[in-house]
């Protein structure tokens, strides 16, 4: 008879998971501090000025929104459900894949998960 038994949590996995997290935090925080008297801005519009320096002749007339939100708010928690909704897709999905692993861990134990 065999005895199934939990897999051990890896600890390294720990260590390499914070270990990220600030590697994100520096990452984002460095450049607030070394780059002085900067404006950090989107790209916005950038296209369209680069478009009016290459073409100034193009007309961007031709395109228009079917559209626009009625208020500031409402394109805000619009912009917030979008953002929402891709979370929860993005840990479906690391979610399915780990649990996909850990099914086959489970059907298939490799000799070191023994004890």
């Amino acid at each position: 008879m065999t005895t199934q038994t939990q897999p051990r949590t890896k600890i390294y996995s720990l260590w390499i998971i914070i270990l990220g997290i600030t590697a994100i935090i520096l990452i984002s925080a460095i450049p607030l501090f070394v780059v002085q008297d900067s404006e950090f801005g989107g790209a916005d519009g950038l296209g369209a000025e680069t478009v009016a320096t290459l073409a100034p002749d193009y007309n961007p007339e031709w395109i228009t929104n079917w559209w626009e939100p009625p208020g500031g708010e409402t394109e805000s928690a619009l912009f917030a459900l979008q953002a929402a909704i891709g979370g929860i897709l993005i840990g479906y999905f690391f979610g399915y894949l780990r649990g996909k692993q850990k099914g086959r861990a489970e059907i298939n134990p490799s000799p070191t998960d023994e004890t």
